[in-house]
């Protein structure tokens, strides 16, 4: 299993139009996505313009290989990249420990 988590800055102004924007790119491209298992989206408290994507993938290269070379991703991107303030920040984790 791994993590990719997103960290996502949305012009100002934008929050329930990117949040619906994400939540059909979620439900409608990266869905289909080979090895995608899940996923959860936050809003920034103190930056509300702030988001943090999370999903999780069975392999890495599911997610960069995957994914990102292949159709979905240029889907994904048209859906929710007019909205960004700047490119998103994107790293992927292995687990470590987790609670029962």
């Amino acid at each position: 299993m791994i993590l990719e988590i997103a960290d996502i800055r949305i012009q100002p102004g934008q929050n329930a139009a990117f949040e619906e924007a994400v939540q059909r790119a979620l439900a409608t491209v990266a869905s289909q996505a080979a090895g995608m298992q899940g996923f959860s989206v936050t809003r920034g408290i103190e930056s509300p313009e702030r988001y943090v994507l999370q999903i999780v993938w069975a392999t890495l290269e599911d997610h960069t290989v995957g994914f990102r070379e292949g159709p979905l991703f240029p889907q994904w991107r048209a859906i929710i990249g007019p909205f960004f303030a700047q490119p998103p920040q994107v790293e992927h984790f292995s687990l470590v420990a987790k609670s029962a």
